[in-house]
C-alpha cells in the first residue's frame, strides 16, 4: 500500500517545490525553496520508513504497534503534503485570475 504512495508523494512534493511563487528577494526565494525541500525529503523518508516497517512487519522483525505507528506517522505526513499542494495550487489560480 505504502509502496504504491510513495511515487505520488514524491510527484505532489516535487509539485509543491516548483510551483512554488517567486519571491521579492532572490534570499527569500532561496530560502523558501531550501525549507520546502528540507520537508520534501523529509517526508520521502517519512514515507520510506513506513514501508520499510511494514515490510519487517510483514516478516515479522517488528512490532505491530511499530508498523502502525510508522503507517500512521507516514498518512499524516501525505495528507499534510496534499494540503500544502492545494493551498499553492489554489494561490496560483487566485493569481492567474488577478486583472492587469
Amino acid at each position: 500500500m505504502i509502496a504504491a504512495l510513495l511515487p505520488i508523494a514524491s510527484n505532489v512534493l516535487q509539485a509543491v517545490t516548483s510551483s512554488a511563487p517567486a519571491a521579492t528577494s532572490a534570499t527569500a526565494g532561496a530560502d523558501f525553496a531550501e525549507a520546502m525541500s528540507q520537508v520534501s525529503s523529509d517526508a520521502l523518508k517519512t514515507l520510506k520508513s513506513a514501508e520499510t516497517a511494514s515490510m519487517q512487519g510483514l516478516q515479522g522483525k517488528t512490532s505491530v504497534q511499530q508498523v502502525v505507528e510508522s503507517v500512521m506517522s507516514a498518512e499524516r505526513t501525505l495528507q499534510t503534503s496534499l494540503a500544502i499542494r492545494d493551498k499553492a495550487v489554489a494561490a496560483y489560480q487566485q493569481i492567474g485570475q488577478m486583472q492587469i
